[in-house]
């Protein structure tokens, strides 16, 4: 059987019986001991040998401890650093923590704090391994597994990520269709950065979030004085595009004047801004995305047919979640992957209930919603594990069956309804404490409280 290497630990304090006795309990314990009397010493072992962890007093001869976490940054890699000292105070601490350390004993100490720190250390380092480890794991996988920053597993999405990298390789429009949340934009930007157009401008605008009046002047510019408040030349969207990509956000949302004025830009190259008396030559490629179907858009007269043909020359279809299971094993680990590098120590894997669980759940948000429902269980997790307890939003599923549950037809009506479904299911995972519910909601806490008010809802 293989010998598992000791790990090795740096020893640096000035007191030659304190050195001797830390080097005899941490030997014992089964460590690889270096010792030194101040941070000179220290400094110069870290630069000769690597350690995987550093037990440092504060109060040293020549180089005090706080000095050595400075002059150290550089050096110490990887290595967890336990600062010591009988003159510790809070501010220390914190000092100490800010300069890289990761935790603090006071003098005098009993043996088992010393071991207990370091126990705790070596499942910190333990986990950031298994980051690490994970990152690479996620990093290896095949290129017909990923299209830019999408990973799959399905046939449906290795088909879209084929048919992408193909698509990417050529200047002509591309039309991405497919529901709210299924990475419509994640698909265009990857088609962006794979084509030759990679190193020139992506420019990205929801077709919804700008007034009507305003959209010929986002779109193509304007000179100054073309209208009151122009004070100035302006350039629009496609001449900032000009050499990139142009990415048009629910093109379904375009009104029918401005979808002419589009058209020509598609077939002809040319732009006018608004006020200005020639035409301007510009060269950009459109990707539109649309959660709409615009053949349904077409033949009801909210688009135009012409438009629609033109957009729709290499089009992209991404299938919803719920029809591709299978991706998400591969996306929570993912997620949780995610998370983990922002959250620091969090649940590091979903037992295998849960994941019936989220198998079963139709994902009517889609890979939006699987990766929000992520992050709250593992803000609200307790333990290592993420079990079905931890998801009580999945408790009870949405998407196919609204009917059932909300009669009426009125959108207005709708809204409310599933805002006080979610907000009772949040409040629900967080125990009533409403100022967490407010941060996982991603609204203020007075908005909250409002909506609890104005729906009535039981905290």
């Amino acid at each position: 059987m293989m010998q598992v290497p000791k790990k090795k630990i740096l020893i640096l304090d000035d007191e030659p019986n304190m050195r001797h006795m830390l080097t005899m309990l941490v030997e014992k314990a089964g460590y690889q001991v270096s010792a030194g009397a101040d941070g000179a010493e220290g400094l110069a072992l870290l630069r000769a040998h690597h350690f995987d962890f550093i037990l440092c007093d504060i109060k040293m001869p020549t180089m005090d401890g706080m000095e050595f976490l400075k002059a150290s940054a550089a050096d110490r890699g990887e290595a967890t650093v336990i600062m010591m000292s009988a003159y510790g105070t809070i501010d220390t601490a914190i000092e100490a923590m800010k300069l890289g350390a990761y935790d603090f004993i006071s003098k005098p100490f009993k043996t088992d704090e010393v071991l207990l720190a370091l126990k705790k250390a070596e499942e910190r380092e333990n986990l950031k391994q298994e980051n690490r480890s994970l990152k690479l794991q996620i990093s290896q996988v095949k290129d017909e597994y990923r299209f830019g920053t999408m990973l799959a597993h399905s046939k449906a999405m290795r088909d879209v990520f084929r048919l992408a990298a193909k698509v990417a390789r050529f200047d002509t429009t591309v039309l991405i269709s497919g529901e709210s949340g299924t990475g419509k934009e994640l698909v265009a930007r990857g088609i962006h950065y794979a084509s030759a157009r990679a190193a020139n401008p992506l420019v990205v605008e929801n077709c919804g979030c700008v007034p009507e009046n305003l959209l010929e002047s986002l779109f193509f510019g304007h000179v100054k004085g073309a209208f009151t408040g122009a004070d100035h030349d302006k350039k629009g969207l496609f001449e900032e595009a000009d050499s990139g990509t142009l990415f048009l956000d629910e093109i379904g949302d375009l009104p029918l004047p401005l979808q002419v004025k589009l058209l020509r830009v598609l077939q002809e190259g040319e732009i006018r801004p608004v006020g200005a008396p020639d035409m301007r030559r510009v060269d950009v490629r459109v990707v539109a995305d649309t959660a709409r179907d615009l053949g349904r858009e077409v033949t009801e007269g909210r688009f135009r047919r012409d438009l629609y043909y033109r957009l729709n020359v290499l089009p992209i279809v991404l299938p919803p979640l719920r029809r591709r299971p299978a991706d998400i094993p591969l996306l929570c680990e993912h997620f949780m992957a995610k998370f983990r590098d922002k959250m620091g120590p969090v649940a590091r894997r979903i037992d295998k209930e849960a994941m019936k669980l989220l198998l079963k759940y139709p994902w009517p948000g889609n890979v939006r919603e699987l990766e929000n429902t992520i992050e709250r269980a593992l803000v609200l997790a307790a333990g290592d594990i993420l079990g079905p307890d931890d998801f009580p939003m999945l408790g009870q599923e949405a998407g196919p069956g609204v009917p059932s549950l909300f009669d009426g037809y009125s959108l207005k009506e709708a809204k409310k309804f599933w805002e006080k479904s979610l907000i009772e299911k949040t409040l629900a995972a967080c125990h009533g404490n409403r100022t967490r519910a407010a941060e996982l909601l991603e609204v203020s806490y007075p908005s909250l409280l409002a909506k609890i008010k104005e729906y009535g809802v039981q905290v």
